[in-house]
This record gives structure tokens, C-alpha cells and sequence, in this order.
């Protein structure tokens, strides 16, 4: 109920599944919606854990182009003509790794490309609790009126990694097979998990935990995006997320993402290669560089060393 009533627009709690996190919804939600063997659209780059997935059930991935303002509409249409593929796998808002968020201009054009094809558009909300700059734009779930569109919500990240609660919210046709696959998972969800869940964000303490993860996230984000700017140059950062936890970083087109990372993690600075984010051959060097964890004043500490790394 509490997952429905965050999303209203004649949101009921019989449309909302609750699942152990999002990486199970994301992999409930292809297997029930996606034939073996069908094609998968995604957006390049994607979430690594929906690229894992897809290859795990043997489904071809085909990358849709997307820019700082989300997926690029015309992209999208060619590819569902082009491959008659039936699901569309997007993160509309914060998306990781790049962190874009599909603009107003585009939302309404998005929908309607989806809803003519007859496909479903499995919308990943991750990091709707992450909101950096302002409130984040509404779920396209809101906007949808035909059943096209399958959201999925995760309070894992926002709440605490053991607590494996998230929810897939869908209408009509796939419901009912969203609802068998997650019950051929694992049954259900155990009810002492939930009541917890459900116990922590009805508390007054909620609000005001968002509310400080929010001015935290703020502070890591702008000290590590003023470092790269300052040692790597402003190209270095194509955009500025306005939420999440990453910064989609562009490297010089000599670095090599991958011997990078490596040696980046031997000089105790965790980072992702960015190759791995994409699901056919990558469009650029990146880094994934992510701001939840470390303190603001270690950030130009830790571009200091990257730099270093790129430069040699």
C-alpha cells in the first residue's frame, strides 16, 4: 500500500508486487515480459545488473542512443521498427551510469512511441530518493493510461543494503505474469521484512533521514565534480547529475578504462570501468565515479590520483 500511495494516480496496492530489491524485479520483470531468445532494447550505457540479467536469460541486447536529456526518441522508435522488440529497459530519471534524466519536452513522445509499438516500458526508479537538485520529475508510470509501463522502486539503497524490499507496480495483462514469475521465485516476501520496512518509512525520522542523505549526496557530488573539472578539465564531465550517486566521467580517447580502474583500485581509489555499462561497443572512454560513500574532502585527494593515472 505504502509503495502505491507514493505513486497515487489511481495507484492501488492489488497493482504493486513486492520483491526482494530491485536487481529481483529487474530480473522478474524480463523473464515474465521478454521471450526467449526476443530482443531487449536498453539505453547505451545501461545498468550493468540489467545487462547481467539479459545475457544470464540469453536475450539480445540492443542499445538505444541516448544524450543528457534521456533516450533520444527518434532512436527509440527505429529501433522497435527495426528489431520488432517488445521491451523497452530505461531509467528515466538519474539513470547510472550517466546519470541524464529524460526531459519534459520528451516524456509524453516516449510513451506514445512505446504504447503504438504494443510494447512495455520497464521503467527503473532507482534512485528517486536521491534527488541532488529540486524534486524529481513524476514517474512516467503517472502518465501512462494503457498498461504499457512497468515501474520498479527499490528502498534498499536509500534505507540499508539488508533490507531487500522493493516493489513491481504494473496494470492488466502484465500483472498477471509479472505476478506468476514472482511467485515461481520465491513465493513471497517474509512478513517481518516488510512490517520493518514499512515501520521505517511511515516514521517521522524518514523525512528527515532523506532529507540529510540529500545535503550529504550534494556536498560529495560538487567537491568531486569541481576536482575533475580542476584536474581533468571541464570536458571531463559531459553532465552534472542532477540526482543518484555516480558521475559519468570522459577520459582522453588514448586511456584504456579498463588498466585504469585497475590500477586506480591498487592505488586505493575504487572506481568502474566504463565499458561494462554499455551493451555493444562502447561510444568513448568513461569511468563510472560514485560520490555515496566517500567524504567530500577526500574527493580531490582521490582525482588527484586518476589524473596522475590518465597522464601516464
Amino acid at each position: 500500500l505504502w509503495f502505491a500511495q507514493q505513486l497515487g494516480g489511481g495507484i492501488g496496492a492489488h497493482d504493486v508486487i513486492v520483491s526482494p530489491g530491485s536487481q529481483a524485479a529487474i530480473s522478474v520483470a524480463l523473464r515474465a515480459l521478454v521471450a526467449p531468445g526476443a530482443p531487449l532494447l536498453v539505453e547505451s550505457p545501461t545498468y550493468v545488473g540489467a545487462i547481467i540479467v539479459a545475457r544470464a536469460l540469453r536475450l539480445p541486447l540492443v542499445p538505444v542512443t541516448t544524450d543528457a536529456n534521456g533516450v533520444v526518441p527518434e532512436a527509440l522508435a527505429a529501433a522497435l521498427a527495426r528489431t520488432g522488440a517488445r521491451v523497452f529497459y530505461s531509467q528515466p530519471t538519474f539513470a547510472n551510469p550517466s546519470g541524464a534524466t529524460l526531459g519534459n519536452a520528451r516524456r509524453a513522445e516516449v510513451l506514445e512511441i512505446v504504447t503504438k509499438a504494443g510494447a512495455f516500458l520497464v521503467e527503473d526508479d532507482w534512485g528517486r530518493d536521491f534527488a541532488i537538485d529540486g524534486a524529481p520529475l513524476p514517474p512516467l508510470l503517472t502518465d501512462d493510461t494503457n498498461g504499457h509501463v512497468v515501474y520498479l522502486r527499490s528502498l534498499t539503497k536509500s534505507a540499508a543494503p539488508g533490507l531487500r524490499i522493493g516493489a513491481i507496480t504494473a496494470k492488466g495483462a502484465a500483472l498477471s505474469r509479472l505476478l506468476s514469475a514472482r511467485t515461481i521465485s520465491d513465493f513471497f516476501i517474509a512478513g517481518p521484512i516488510q512490517e520493518a520496512a514499512l515501520e521505517l518509512v511511515t516514521s517521522p525520522a524518514w523525512s528527515r533521514h532523506l532529507k540529510a542523505l540529500r545535503t550529504t549526496l550534494r556536498a560529495r557530488r560538487d567537491a568531486l565534480v569541481g576536482a575533475l573539472r580542476s584536474d581533468l578539465g571541464s570536458a571531463s564531465v559531459p553532465l552534472i547529475p542532477a540526482g543518484g550517486l555516480h558521475v559519468w566521467t570522459r577520459l582522453p580517447d588514448h586511456a584504456v578504462d579498463i588498466d585504469i580502474a585497475a590500477r586506480a583500485h591498487a592505488a586505493g581509489v575504487i572506481v568502474s570501468a566504463g565499458r561494462q555499462w554499455f551493451p555493444a561497443e562502447p561510444t568513448g572512454v568513461f569511468l563510472r565515479l560514485s560520490f555515496a560513500t566517500a567524504a567530500a574532502d577526500a574527493m580531490p585527494g582521490a582525482v588527484a590520483t586518476l589524473a596522475r593515472l590518465v597522464r601516464a
